[in-house]
């Protein structure tokens, strides 16, 4: 049976899940996670690697010759030189749609926390202050998000998730998509171009890839164009937004709170300025972390795997002369 490697499988499977169905097509090796300076130590002849985060460059390639196949453990595939790969024959696959349920909850979860600071009361209740001496109290404002309207910059699968429970909570959507799909508007959701989502929105949910033209999407020529106090929740891709622009846009008030899930190097750097902006809510890249999600990602990434060595790969995407990061 040919060598399986996993380089940094702890994060999709900390324990709770099991490696059965891929251990079945080979000989299954599963570090948690692999330092940079292990990669090619660790994929050593192995010809089948599959990798989340870590990444394999030219020179892994290079100094690993029997990698024949790579399963992105995730949707975005940047981490792999896919042209690289592609002039040595590897395929790359990755995971094209797992978590849309679970990111879409998230973002609504980032917008419901900044609305309420669910957490910051409940910790005051716990710590005795409701029992002292208040009927009630609240530390900030408390936002009612009907009625209001919310800007999605993406109507991709996650996008569409997001949409649906924001007009289910009676908001207005505004999508901006590069692909329009007339059947999804409706008398609370409707398409428009970024400049008027930018302008109308109450809220802006990112939801679009990473490429070379939304790189820095956010930033402060872009943020000019929003309204006072606007709300910005990303769980996408952390480089869509400038952090530094941002940061200088929540300390002033122009951007009331922002919910992010990324950012745009990760882990985080302590200076980041994001870190101590006012009103800005941070959360270290969890959103598709749900044992729901991350069960469906396994099971997928396993059934790519087999289909590569049935002689069908799915899921390629490094196929077609021209491929883009995601």
């Amino acid at each position: 049976m040919a060598k399986i490697v996993v380089l940094d499988g702890g994060a999709l499977n900390p324990g709770d899940l099991s490696w059965d169905a891929v251990a079945a097509l080979g000989e299954l090796t599963v570090y948690d996670d692999t330092p940079r300076e292990e990669i090619v130590n660790r994929i050593g002849d192995a010809p089948l690697v599959l990798v989340n985060k870590t990444p394999v460059s030219r020179a892994a390639l290079e100094a690993c010759p029997g990698i024949r196949y790579i399963g992105v453990l995730a949707t975005g595939y940047n981490i792999v030189d896919v042209e690289a790969a592609r002039e040595r024959g590897v395929v790359v696959t990755n995971v094209p749609d797992y978590g849309a349920y679970a990111v879409g909850q998230f973002a609504i979860a980032l917008l419901l926390e900044i609305c309420h600071h669910v957490g910051h009361h409940s910790g005051e209740v716990h710590a005795g202050r409701w029992s002292a001496n208040e009927w009630c109290f609240w530390d900030y404002p408390l936002i009612e998000l009907y009625g209001k309207t919310m800007g999605i910059v993406g109507l991709g699968r996650i996008g569409r998730v997001t949409a649906s429970i924001a007009q289910a909570m009676g908001m207005r959507v505004l999508a901006y998509s590069p692909h329009r799909d007339p059947a999804l508007e409706s008398e609370t959701c409707r398409y428009a171009e970024l400049d008027e989502l930018f302008a109308a929105s109450d809220v802006i949910s990112l939801h679009c890839p990473l490429y070379p033209e939304t790189r820095g999407l956010v930033n402060r020529d872009t943020i000019a164009k929003m309204k006072d106090g606007v709300i910005l929740i990303n769980n996408s891709r952390g480089p869509l937004i400038v952090d530094a622009d941002l940061a200088d846009a929540l300390n002033s008030g122009k951007v009331y709170a922002a919910g992010l899930d990324v950012v745009s190097e990760e882990p985080i750097l302590p200076d980041n300025p994001l870190l101590k902006a006012k009103n800005c809510f941070l959360t270290p890249h969890i959103s598709w972390a749900p044992a729901e999600s991350r069960a469906r990602l396994l099971g997928i990434a396993a059934e790519n795997l087999k289909g590569y060595l049935n002689g069908a790969p799915v899921n390629v995407v490094n196929a077609r002369p021209a491929v883009r990061n995601t």
